[in-house]
């Protein structure tokens, strides 16, 4: 199907921040990128997102900067401002649910992502109906999430430690959360980004699947 992209323009507290959209018509998703800043892969899955009937969202949370390696990550998230970040997370959220006329949208996050996607799905529980969880996670109160979630993680990851990550899930389930926690078996964090060293194709390919899959359903 032929999809439209632009980049936009979001107005955050008087400030311009960018974002890319990928429109195929269809329900909503934000998607949040992980430290690196907004990178070309990014833009590729709103792209594969968008090709499968979703009009999908990517703010900027990194103001155009990208890190090409974990050490610059580092220094970009040292001097972020969290609040802003969440207030961009918010104002694209708005303006993607403007577009698909208030109904309910999805959010894909990827680590820091992730993590900012939980916050989200407990600020305004009402307006998440799936989130999708890369290798992030975050304290929240589980119980407010009303959206149903699935998690794609590895069974060793040494910067989202599993028994971080299975409390999550269990909070989940003591709530009454649908969550399904998927697992895949020696790989390393990032492991669908395929411009990183950690790429995992048959990993990837099978969370691309379920994913697909489990947003068709629940949006």
């Amino acid at each position: 199907m032929s999809i439209q992209t632009s980049e936009i323009q979001l107005n955050v507290n008087d400030k311009k921040v960018k974002a890319y959209l990928a429109n195929g018509g269809g329900a909503g998703i934000l998607l949040l990128h992980a430290w690196w800043g907004l990178k070309p892969f990014f833009k590729q899955v709103c792209d594969r997102l968008a090709e499968q009937g979703f009009t999908v969202l990517a703010p900027d949370l990194r103001d155009g900067q990208i890190a090409n390696t974990i050490d610059e990550a580092k220094a970009l998230m040292e001097k972020s401002d969290g609040e802003f970040t969440g207030a961009t997370v918010m104002t694209a959220k708005d303006y993607l649910r403007d577009l698909v006329k208030g109904n309910k949208i999805g959010a894909v996050g990827f680590s820091m992502g992730a993590a900012w996607a939980l916050i989200a799905a407990t600020y305004k529980p009402e307006q998440f109906g799936a989130i999708v969880l890369f290798y992030g996670n975050e304290g929240v109160e589980y119980g407010k999430v009303t959206a149903k979630v699935m998690g794609h993680y590895s069974d060793n990851d040494e910067w989202e430690p599993n028994e971080y990550v299975d409390n999550t899930f269990a909070e989940f389930k003591k709530a009454g959360v649908d969550a399904t926690l998927h697992i895949y078996p020696g790989v390393a964090h990032w492991f669908v980004e395929s411009d990183r060293p950690e790429y995992d194709p048959a990993a990837a390919q099978l969370a691309w699947e379920r994913t697909f899959e489990f947003l068709k359903k629940n949006l």
